[in-house]
């Protein structure tokens, strides 16, 4: 079945079963690593990316119930371009990534919710940043949002 796909604004038709993980399309069809592979479950958010704005995790997503909206992954975040995003920066500012496995979900997570709230409340902040860190950067990971929405 050929399913109608556009990923950081580029159209894609692919001959992929309606029932494939959105996950191992984007890896595995497309090549696109940066969206990682954790758990399987939606619980980690390593695979974390946007759909029509919204951060939603992939590995349990059927590729048929994101045909025809608009994907944005962790390749697409910047648009495209050699710049860093105020993001991007932020992060490195803020020394967050360590191992940086969860580093592209967790971006994608936060970039959906400063779209949405540009200056959220720790507890906001905990409601929408559910990914999981195993090197424990939460503090960094807060450092970095609250720079962003105080700038």
């Amino acid at each position: 079945m050929t399913i109608s796909l556009t990923i950081n604004g580029k159209g894609h038709e692919l001959d992929v079963e309606p029932d494939m993980p959105l996950l191992w399309v984007l890896r595995d069809e497309l090549g696109m690593t940066g969206t990682k592979f954790g758990c399987g479950v939606a619980a980690c958010g390593a695979c974390t990316v946007h759909v029509n704005g919204q951060a939603m995790r992939t590995c349990n997503i059927p590729v048929g119930a994101v045909a025809g909206t608009d994907i944005k992954t962790i390749e697409g975040l910047n648009g495209g371009g050699p710049d860093l995003t105020a993001l991007q920066q932020a992060w490195i500012d803020h020394q967050v990534p360590q191992c940086g496995y969860c580093q592209s979900g967790m971006l994608m997570a936060v970039s959906s919710l400063l779209s949405q709230n540009p200056n959220p409340s720790d507890d906001e902040i905990d409601a929408a940043i559910t990914n999981i860190c195993r090197c424990g950067t939460y503090p960094r990971i807060r450092a970095a949002i609250r720079s962003l929405a105080t700038a």
